[in-house]
């Protein structure tokens, strides 16, 4: 199994928070770890603001930061592209996404559809599981 974090779940490989236990299960569990190329640059801007609103977190996040430079070379990349890019404008009128949380799901339905492998969505969102449900996507229980 391919399990393909979107931002939320893949900051939870990073930082102690409710869901983390289910993370870590998960991950060890995958033949691999997947992830859409721009969860760098969400995940960089969450850990930012919760420093922000969190002062006193600034080790915990630095600590977080760097375990996302570790990790990074070993998740399995997708890739923005023009085609994911427009898969995602239909997804996000489709299903009502936010623009970051379109390109997340089209980001695993393009995987999907590349691997013999089945690919699980793992994500902390209602609304973008439950679209991922309806491309038939397996979501973490």
């Amino acid at each position: 199994m391919i399990l393909f974090c979107d931002t939320s779940a893949l900051i939870k490989l990073l930082i102690q928070e409710p869901g983390t236990p289910e993370m870590l299960q998960a991950s060890a569990e995958a033949l691999a770890i997947a992830a859409c190329r721009i969860s760098w640059a969400e995940a960089m801007a969450a850990m930012a603001r919760r420093q922000r609103e969190d002062p006193l977190s600034g080790e915990a996040i630095e600590l977080a930061r760097e375990r996302l430079r570790q990790i990074w070379p070993s998740l399995s990349l997708v890739e923005v592209s023009q085609p994911l890019v427009e898969a995602a404008g239909r997804f996000a009128d489709g299903f009502a996404l936010r623009g970051y949380d379109s390109v997340q799901l089209a980001a695993a339905s393009v995987l999907q559809a590349s691997t013999d492998e089945p690919v699980v969505f793992a994500c902390f969102d209602r609304r973008l599981n439950q679209a991922a449900q309806l491309l038939r996507l397996k979501t973490l229980a």
